[in-house]
């Protein structure tokens, strides 16, 4: 039984533009995001661990749709894979993410020009982590949508100049929301620590953790 359990959760900002909602997405709609990812993850481009510039291979497997990330860039094909094009993006995921924006900045927020364009899908095992990092590819500004699903783990939430302190801790659970945008949009952030076996399998994933971000890249073509 986690925390969240035991004690109701309530929406939290956890810095000026980062918005924690836990239990946002309901267990059917996480079914429908775990079916989504297990067809995306069987291709174009397979479920894969990305090596990175320097030889290191990261421990989180990953899949994307609507743009290919590859360090440090985007590709609208797998290069470093196997040079497939990428899934489409769906336009129930715009939608989904555009909803996320309201609930995280309210019936006020103008969604309308929200137009997320790719969404990287990592899957974390037990023994998996992320180290802190910006996600500074993209040439829009426009807010990073976070959904989990699975075990819930430490997500760390840092500044926008160091790697290092401040930062905080917060416990994603599944169907919790991670929104952040404006002046937290190019804050470091990352995932030190997974709890294996505190997922639910109603949400039709048996173990691990799913972590699902719609950005906007700014790209064409």
């Amino acid at each position: 039984m986690t925390a969240g359990a035991l004690f109701p959760r309530e929406p939290a900002l956890i810095a000026p533009g980062a918005m924690h909602l836990p239990g946002w997405l309901s267990v059917e709609q996480q079914r429908k995001l775990v079916n989504a990812c297990r067809a995306w993850a069987r291709g174009p481009v397979p479920l894969r661990h990305t090596t990175l510039p320097g030889g290191g291979v990261m421990s989180v497997r990953t899949v994307c749709v609507g743009w290919h990330w590859l360090p440090y860039r985007y590709s609208r094909t797998a290069d470093d894979v196997n040079g497939a094009r990428v899934a489409e993006f769906p336009d129930w995921l715009t939608e989904l993410g555009r909803a996320a924006l309201v609930a995280a900045f309210g019936e006020r927020s103008d969604t309308t020009g929200y137009r997320p364009d790719t969404a990287l899908v990592n899957f974390y095992d037990g023994d998996a982590r992320m180290g802190m990092h910006q996600d500074k590819e993209e040439r829009s500004g426009a807010p990073v949508v976070s959904l989990s699903i699975g075990d819930s783990c430490v997500f760390r939430f840092g500044n926008t100049q160091t790697r290092g302190r401040p930062y905080t801790d917060v416990v994603l659970e599944s169907g919790d929301l991670f929104v952040f945008g404006g002046p937290s949009r190019f804050a470091f952030h990352g995932v030190p620590k997974v709890h294996p076996g505190t997922g639910d399998p109603a949400t039709g994933l048996s173990g691990g953790r799913l972590n699902i971000t719609l950005r906007e890249t700014g790209l064409s073509g």
